[in-house]
C-alpha cells in the first residue's frame, strides 16, 4: 500500500465517484443501443464483453471490452492526477466494485475482468500488459474466456513481483480473490468440463 497521505473525507469522495463511474453498465447500453436486446436475457445474462459477444456482433462486444477497462483506468488516473497514490488504488478497487455491484442493476453487474485489467494498466502498465498477455495467450490455446481471466488474475500478483511493483500488491490480491469469487460457477463448469468456449452462443 502506498503511504496514506489524502484525508479520509476526500478519499471518501473518490470512491464515491470511482463507484458510480465502475457501475456504469457499458454492456447493457450498447447492445441496447445497437437493437441488439437485453444482454441480461441473452447467453449467461452477464454483462461483460464475453457475453456481448453471444448476440454475434464483434464490434459491440468490442467496444463494451474497451469502455468496461477504460472505467477502471480512467478512474485510476484521475484520482492520481487530481489527488494521491493512495487515492488511486481506493479509486481502482471502488470502480471495481462499482461494475461488479452496479447501483443501477440492482447490485447485479459483471464478473470484472477487463476493468481488472484496465486498472492493472492504470496503476502499472508493465502489470497490466503482461496480465494482458496472459489473457491473450490462454484464450488463443483454450478458447476459454473464464479459464484465461483466472490463469490472468492468479498470475498478476507474480508480475508485480517480477517488475517491482509490491506497492500495489495488496490492492490486486484483493481483486483477484474477487475475480475468483465472481467466476465461482466458471470453476464448477471447468471441473465439469462443461465450460462454453469463446463465441459459443451458452
Amino acid at each position: 500500500m502506498p503511504e496514506l497521505s489524502t484525508g479520509y473525507g476526500a478519499l471518501v469522495l473518490v470512491a464515491s465517484l470511482a463507484y458510480l463511474l465502475g457501475s456504469v453498465p457499458f454492456g447493457v447500453v450498447i447492445t441496447r443501443v445497437m437493437g441488439l436486446g437485453d444482454l441480461r436475457k441473452i447467453g449467461s445474462g452477464n454483462i461483460g464483453a464475453t457475453n456481448v459477444l453471444r448476440t454475434g456482433n464483434k464490434a459491440a462486444a468490442a467496444a463494451t471490452l474497451v469502455l468496461d477497462a477504460a472505467k477502471g483506468g480512467i478512474a485510476v488516473l484521475t484520482a492520481r492526477a487530481l489527488v494521491a497514490e493512495d487515492a488511486a488504488q481506493v479509486a481502482g478497487l471502488a470502480a471495481f466494485l462499482g461494475h461488479l455491484f452496479p447501483v443501477w442493476l440492482g447490485f447485479r453487474g459483471g464478473k470484472g475482468v477487463a476493468t481488472f485489467l484496465g486498472i492493472l494498466l492504470a496503476l502499472a502498465w508493465p502489470v497490466g500488459l503482461a496480465a494482458c498477455a496472459t489473457w491473450a495467450v490462454t484464450a488463443a490455446v483454450t478458447r476459454i474466456s473464464s479459464l484465461s481471466a483466472l490463469i490472468a488474475a492468479a498470475l498478476s500478483s507474480l508480475w508485480l513481483m517480477l517488475f517491482s511493483e509490491g506497492r500495489i500488491l495488496l490492492l490486486v490480491v484483493v481483486l483477484t480473490v474477487l475475480v475468483y469469487a465472481r467466476h465461482w460457477a466458471n470453476l464448477q463448469r471447468l471441473k465439469a468440463g462443461t465450460e462454453p468456449k469463446i463465441g459459443a452462443k451458452t
